[in-house]
């Protein structure tokens, strides 16, 4: 069962939506697109499997949606209050287990540029918008991450595709254009196959492992909410996809 809970942040409340487990082997904390919410097909898919093998999963609700707002706020704005929630979170779930980070669309943006203040062991980006609607590369975000990554990207994504280096794996969703329609599934398997590989050697105080096809995880949603692309914006005004 979903619990949630408000924290304070210099940029007003957050909200988390905490999957939790019992004695977790690890913490994947989520943020959502600069339009979209935590309802999103894929996070909701992800929130009710991946705690199914044994990684407590925290959804992060940036302050401006808390409010109310769907017009996304400067980065520095959502950095800092996406910041303050990891630490939030890991203070409830575990300050001494593995932090995966990650999101889909701006909020892998905002996970990818906070990854050395939020101590992430990983980078699990969904929709990773490479491009920005006036044209202008978000490249050095991505290649800035000093720690594995596993980009989920549909194969039609309009805002381009992020390229495989020594440390990040790119998987394209066939069919899929930046919402990621109809791919929860397929999300939830590739990224329980990655988290296994990234895990094992970080924790070995849990004896089952994660497993990449656990026949009793069905990867499913229960919400019908499709996570849509925001409306573009000019990067100089903090809009962030």
């Amino acid at each position: 069962m979903t619990s949630e809970w408000l924290v304070d942040t210099p940029r007003g409340q957050a909200r988390l939506h905490v999957d939790a487990v019992d004695d977790p082997r690890a913490l994947l904390v989520l943020g959502h697109s600069a339009g979209g919410s935590v309802a999103a097909p894929d996070l909701q898919a992800l929130a009710t499997t991946v705690p199914r093998a044994g990684i407590a999963v925290v959804r992060v609700e940036q302050p401006y949606r808390v409010a109310g707002r769907r017009s996304p706020v400067p980065a520095a704005a959502l950095d800092e209050a996406w910041i303050m929630a990891v630490a939030a979170a890991r203070e409830r779930v575990g300050a001494d287990i593995p932090l995966v980070a990650g999101g889909r669309s701006s909020g892998a943006r905002v996970a990818a540029r906070t990854i050395e203040v939020t101590e992430a062991a990983g980078l699990l980006a969904l929709a990773f918008p490479l491009v920005s609607p006036r044209g202008v590369s978000r490249q050095p975000e991505l290649d800035a991450v000093g720690v594995p990554v596993l980009v989920l990207q549909g194969e039609r994504d309009r805002f381009g595709k992020p390229v495989p280096r020594p440390r990040r794996r790119v998987h394209l969703l066939a069919g899929a254009d930046h919402a990621l329609r109809g791919s929860a599934a397929e999300v939830c398997v590739v990224a329980l196959g990655w988290l296994a590989e990234l895990l094992e050697p970080l924790s070995d105080r849990h004896q089952a492992p994660v497993s990449g096809r656990p026949r009793s995880l069905r990867c499913s949603h229960r919400s019908g909410e499709e996570d849509q692309p925001a409306p573009a914006r000019s990067p100089n005004r903090g809009g962030r996809r």
